[in-house]
């Protein structure tokens, strides 16, 4: 149309034009072209070892091209986070602080012109302080903090007090402090709970400048990114949209190739045997239906896992007491520092328990007294009599000697595992990606995800009966998430998950406990209504806001059992429309064997075959109507509560 504006285009901030990039021979990217626009929040997924860290390390300017051109602004400003571990004696505050170092120069400046009694320069650089939030950077370095799960206490604390994870957590602080035109982050929440994942998905979702993101949590990707950069073979393609639309693009490229067809049976059978058993459950409130859509969504990306080179298997437990373990009145700490009390629980073979709960509340430690690791103050912990517990910790990777060889690791803390042959453990080892001779490469070479992979072989050696895992994904690439997920599913034992994966804990979670206000309660709620929550409970902590700090103990309980009672009558239908289902599928499937068999068409008479055709096809009408009504029920009990 003339005279008509064309619509205006985004403004191009970095181009790779056939780009090459190398890890000795080992080529990452081969020629690999694309442009990031101003604005834009990309997603870089592929497997571990693929190059995503090599690629980001090329944008921050610490390397070259092999071959090919980088270009991006002169004055860019790139924040990143630090992957070295800070020990100094400088506080938590600070150190958040020194992130802005606009800020810090204009404090520097300032002092200089206060010694030497330059009042209009001093005036000056006033002004210019506060513009860039000068006087606002203890308030801001205090906020990103907390939103991380510090405590307001630990400002003032010296960085080097701190664990490995809570360091890293201040080098994303003080990442995130930095003002900045282009934000790197390379798997920022390995080292966060689920809360503080949640909160940086909000605060990444309102930044405004370009971010690229390194990440396997497929639901952080979803919520934040608007394209994906997918490495794989040297190749970088790129797709339109989040990570789910990026699956489905893939989906439909590989759906095309002959070899994606017998992976695909493989992980449909998997799910197949997945879902006939979970039906029989299908009644458990919002977790159910919570738990159908995902098995929904499985089945559409099952095709995609084209990527893992094994796939987890965990060794049978001996034996499977029944219960496994039981918690009653417990009371736990350190010393005289009480962190759970009154915490009842009971845990049988089969359970899949995700225990939520705010940073700090005492996750960690329910997780010890499960695995026996901690006393109870008071109360008791009850084994079963062949109780075999696998307590995978945040901190297992830590405990690996970096020395030593998976090997020898595997035989020095693998239980029972210590009087297998040297070509059984080879053999075990290489099902989990450790073929050949890395077998006796020292772990200090492994990546953190091969580590990960390690730690986990060494856990399932021992044939646990219980497993209590305590973030399990960190590190571990999303191929090797899928399949970790599967086994876990398939698992004869139990499993208690501490996680900020929540597509994990959709997936394996059967129902939630909460761990709030100094004890454990059910939780009837979903992942959804639980970021709900923390979201209130922040709000109400903010000052100035009303001193409401979130339910109470006793207002839990009574919510739980107000929604119990509502959502009774749908469960027990539901439980009804799953027995019947149940019996007319047996029912139908008895008589479709005999009008399969031709001793009914030689024995039985024309009216009894004729009689079995129409109970057949009134079986099938029936089916269908209770199916229908089943699903009815499942969406009732998904509905939020007014």
């Amino acid at each position: 149309m003339p005279g008509r504006r064309p619509p205006a285009r985004p403004e191009g901030l970095l181009t790779l034009s056939n780009v090459r990039l190398s890890r000795g021979p080992q080529v990452l990217l081969a020629a690999a072209s694309v442009s990031i626009f101003r604005g834009e929040k990309v997603g870089i997924v592929g497997r571990n070892g693929c190059g995503k860290s090599t690629l980001l390390a090329l944008l921050r300017g610490e390397l070259s091209a092999d071959l090919g051109e980088y270009a991006a602004p002169a004055q860019l400003a790139i924040a990143s986070v630090a992957q070295q571990l800070p020990d100094a004696a400088q506080s938590l505050s600070d150190y958040i602080q020194d992130g802005d170092t606009r800020v810090r120069e204009l404090e520097q400046q300032l002092r200089a012109a206060h010694a030497r009694d330059e009042g209009t320069r001093a005036a000056s650089l006033h002004a210019a302080y506060e513009s860039a939030g000068g006087y606002s950077a203890a308030s801001r370095a205090a906020q990103l903090a907390d939103g991380l799960g510090f405590a307001a206490s630990d400002l003032g604390r010296e960085l080097r007090e701190f664990s490995g994870g809570l360091r890293m957590r201040a080098n994303l602080a003080r990442a995130l402090m930095a003002p900045s035109d282009l934000l790197l982050l390379d798997e920022p929440t390995n080292h966060l709970d689920l809360d503080a994942l949640l909160w940086l998905q909000e605060w990444l979702r309102n930044y405004r400048g370009t971010l690229l993101l390194v990440s396997h949590d497929r639901e952080f990707l979803d919520a934040i990114v608007g394209r994906i950069l997918h490495i794989e073979g040297g190749r970088l393609d790129v797709y339109a949209g989040n990570y789910s639309a990026f699956e489905s693009q893939r989906g439909e490229r590989a759906a095309r190739t002959a070899a994606l067809a017998a992976k695909h049976a493989r992980t449909a059978a998997h799910l197949e045997a997945f879902v006939t058993r979970f039906r029989a459950k299908a009644s458990k409130a919002r977790q159910a239906q919570s738990r159908l859509k995902w098995l929904a969504r499985l089945q559409q990306i099952a095709p995609l896992q084209t990527e893992t080179q094994f796939e987890w298997e965990f060794l049978a437990p001996a034996k499977l007491p029944r219960p496994l373990l039981t918690l009653e009145q417990v009371r736990a700490g350190f010393g005289a520092h009480c962190v759970l009390n009154s915490v009842s629980l009971t845990l049988n073979p089969g359970e899949r328990l995700g225990i939520l709960g705010r940073n700090g509340a005492g996750k960690s430690t329910l997780m010890r007294v499960l695995a026996g690791q901690l006393a109870p103050l008071a109360g008791s912990r009850t084994p079963g009599a062949d109780l075999v517990p696998g307590f995978l910790q945040q901190l297992e990777l830590e405990q690996l000697d970096v020395e030593a060889s998976a090997l020898s690791e595997l035989a020095r803390r693998g239980g029972e595992v210590a009087a297998w042959t040297p070509q059984q453990s080879r053999d075990y080892l290489g099902r989990f990606g450790f073929g050949g001779e890395r077998v006796f490469e020292p772990v200090g070479r492994f990546s953190g995800g091969e580590r990960a992979r390690l730690a986990l072989a060494i856990l399932i050696a021992r044939r646990p009966n219980l497993l209590l895992l305590d973030e399990p994904t960190n590190h571990l690439d999303l191929g090797m998430r899928q399949t970790l997920l599967l086994a876990l599913q398939e698992f004869a034992g139990a499993v208690v998950i501490v996680s900020h994966d929540r597509a994990l804990l959709r997936g394996s979670c059967d129902r939630f406990a909460l761990v709030a206000d100094g004890t454990l309660v059910p939780y009837e709620g979903d992942l959804e209504d639980y970021a709900a929550w923390l979201s209130a409970r922040r709000a109400a902590e903010r000052p100035g806001a009303a001193p409401d700090k979130g339910p109470s103990r006793r207002t839990l309980r009574q919510q739980e059992a107000a929604a119990r009672k509502r959502l009774s009558p749908l469960r027990s239908e539901g439980a009804r429309l799953e027995q019947q289902l149940s019996e007319r599928s047996a029912e139908r499937q008895r008589i479709e064997q005999q009008l399969a068999d031709p001793a009914t068409y030689a024995a039985a008479t024309p009216a009894e075959r004729a009689e079995l055709a129409r109970r057949h096809g009134q079986l099938s009408q029936e089916i269908e109507q209770l199916e229908a009504r089943w699903l009815e029920v499942l969406t009732a009990l998904e509905a939020p509560v007014s």
